[in-house]
């Protein structure tokens, strides 16, 4: 792998978990995984309004969770230690450190901006972005996905009754299929999730472009029920885009991932951080138009409050 094709990895690595949320999947094996025994919550051949109860039954009600023992990986890169919060609707932070260097990133959003700092990058910044300005920026250079389908790869997805769906369909080793078209900035996007069909936990997600390309995909394995909240959220996410040069893929385990119990009082996680010689830079910048034409920025100011895209 070139030095180039190595920070262009790094970069989409960064920028991808920065606009997640959380929801998951893996391989067909993944049912071998679980650890207990569950009851059905799903008959055997549901309807599409009982799948939408059985997710969103259970995604709903996720509305934070936190890990302080996570790993990060993807291929090419050490395994990094991370920590990770996350709030409805889009608040997220993670830093991830090695016991050697210390801290290595930092990747955040709140309701106006996401952001990611990297301690090698050169010149060294704190790169953000306002997700109402994502569609036309240099960030959507790096990632080739919205940021919403993006947010909805790591764990909390829930499936909007009103739109069109196909399905279920009925699949081997009692999986279920179901799909939906959405508008994007990119023009339709094809959603194709598969579920577990005793339990409706989502198993797998891939989202096609208009061509029928698979621009993104997550899998997530090691589903496990919260013992205070009841609530089940996956342990291990990958998620890959084997349409980007070269093709990405990275692995988060959530390790004690603990569900609906992060205190109100941890407003400051939300909040874009300074970084001593690290100025902030506006990748909603005309003027920076491509991830090799970043540079130390025109902008060190912190956007106002601006209205949300989704």
């Amino acid at each position: 792998m070139s030095p180039m094709d190595g920070k262009r990895r790094l970069l989409l690595l960064l920028v991808l978990v920065g606009l997640f949320g959380l929801s998951g999947a893996h391989c067909p094996n993944t049912l071998r995984q679980y650890t207990a025994p569950e009851p059905r919550a799903l008959p055997p051949s549901p309807t599409l309004e009982q799948v939408i109860q059985v997710v969103n039954d259970n995604n709903s009600q996720i509305q934070t969770f936190s890990t302080t023992h996570a790993t990060l990986s993807v291929a090419g890169f050490p395994s990094l230690r991370a920590d990770i919060a996350f709030q409805r609707p889009k608040s997220f932070r993670l830093r991830g450190d090695t016991a050697v260097t210390g801290p290595e990133l930092d990747v955040g959003s709140n309701e106006q901006l996401f952001w990611f700092w990297i301690r090698r990058n050169q010149p060294p910044a704190v790169f953000y972005c306002p997700h109402d300005q994502f569609a036309g920026s240099a960030a959507r250079e790096m990632v080739p996905i919205e940021p919403e389908l993006l947010v909805e790869a790591l764990g909390t997805t829930e499936l909007d009754p009103a739109l069109p769906y196909h399905g279920p369909e009925i699949l081997p080793n009692d999986r279920l299929k179901l799909s939906s078209i959405r508008e994007t900035v990119n023009g339709p996007m094809t959603k194709v999730m598969i579920l577990d069909g005793a339990r409706g936990w989502i198993l797998e997600q891939h989202v096609y472009d208009a061509e029928g390309r698979n621009i993104a995909s997550s899998t997530a394995s090691g589903h496990h029920r919260d013992p205070l909240t009841n609530l089940v959220m996956p342990t291990s996410v990958e998620i890959t885009c084997p349409t980007t040069d070269p093709p990405f893929s990275m692995r988060i385990h959530l390790g004690n991932v603990q569900i609906n119990r992060l205190a109100n009082s941890q407003g400051q996680l939300w909040t874009m951080p300074s970084y001593p010689g690290s100025p902030w830079v506006d990748l909603s910048d005309p003027k920076i138009r491509r991830p090799s034409a970043i540079s130390p920025p025109a902008v060190s100011r912190v956007p106002g409050r601006r209205p949300r895209l989704w």
